[in-house]
């Protein structure tokens, strides 16, 4: 099978390029980071160097060419930053790319969406899939819910083409920037110490890279798939960041750190004060309000339609997960065990 997947030179998409390569599949993959792609294209991939924004319908066609499937994995992930930023990738991006794929007549269309779409500052428990908030909490989780609405309009112009959307909820493994990696930049900031509002108890739905590579396998190989499927795909056991952190930092890397509860008010309100200034200097801030409520309010996911519909069920766990992101720091030189 040849299988196109976008953003493959950092995160999701470069795990699921090289767990596609080791299955024997064909791959080409495509990112932004020439560098990444020598890298991908030494262990067997064919590399395009695209800059997704901007590409036009001819452009994603000559992508895919002799595909048979899309995994497209790019996107704008950070929680911070202008509307326009998010559109233009999580949006426009993949209305053309499905166009292409739909013109061509790929047989399935695979779109990694987020959970962050269910958040709206209060303790959800076993969401389902047809839950939204009703007010999105950031620029991110509204173009995400955007990008679906846009799927879903496109799939009656082209039945040949399956398209399955998944949710994927607080992503750590090798590759990804996400919340793990994010504690780590603040435990060197903090010289050891590390605050999280009410000492990050709540519990979210934490999710191995590859175990959603395998829920993106299950979805191009399921062969009855109703275009337009949908599915959370997680570890399926909510666990809190502070253990997370402890099983990372503490029993994996021997890390000795000293964990602070702050008030969940005031790191908001801090976090709020942080992005006002990045604002104005144009730069990244350290940390957001959504990093803030996403380690202060309990969010678990319903996993009865994915193993029903998809058939899923996690093939790492946890503490497999967390054990395999600590063998992958420790080997790229990002974290020195003691």
């Amino acid at each position: 099978m040849k299988i196109l997947v976008t953003g493959a030179t950092s995160g999701l998409g470069r795990n699921a390029v090289e767990a596609l390569l080791l299955a024997g599949h064909e791959v080409h993959a495509t990112g932004r980071n020439p560098l990444a792609g020598e890298e991908l294209t030494a262990l067997g991939a064919r590399f395009t160097a695209l800059d997704l924004v901007g590409a036009d319908i001819a452009a994603c066609r000559a992508l895919m060419e002799g595909c048979d499937a899309v995994w497209h994995c790019a996107a704008n992930t950070c929680h911070w930053g202008d509307y326009q930023s998010f559109y233009d990738i999580n949006v426009l991006a993949t209305e053309n790319l499905l166009q292409a794929a739909g013109q061509l007549g790929v047989g399935r269309f695979i779109y990694l969406s987020s959970a962050a779409i269910y958040m709206d500052y209060r303790h959800r428990y076993n969401v389902q899939e047809n839950f939204r908030a009703k007010r999105f909490v950031n620029h991110y989780a509204a173009s995400k819910y955007a990008a679906e609405e846009a799927i879903r309009r496109l799939i009656p112009h082209f039945p040949a083409t399956r398209c399955v959307i998944l949710r994927p909820c607080a992503l750590f493994g090798p590759w990804n920037q996400g919340i793990l990696p994010q504690m780590l930049d603040e435990l060197r900031r903090g010289k050891g110490i590390l605050s999280l509002p009410e000492g990050g108890v709540a519990r979210l739905e934490f999710t191995y890279s590859l175990n959603v590579v395998e829920a993106m396998q299950l979805a191009t190989s399921q062969p009855e798939m109703a275009s337009g499927s949908l599915f959370n795909v997680t570890n399926q056991e909510a666990q809190s960041l502070a253990v997370m952190l402890e099983c990372l930092l503490g029993q994996q890397l021997g890390i000795q750190y000293y964990l602070r509860a702050t008030p969940y008010r005031l790191a908001y309100s801090r976090a709020g004060l942080h992005e006002l200034g990045s604002l104005l200097r144009r730069q990244r801030p350290g940390t957001t309000r959504h990093h803030i409520a996403a380690a202060a309010y309990d969010l678990t996911l319903s996993a009865q339609q994915a193993r029903e519909g998809l058939g899923y069920r996690p093939r790492y766990s946890l503490k497999e997960g967390v054990e395999q992101t600590a063998q992958w720091l420790v080997a790229r030189g990002f974290v020195t065990p003691r």
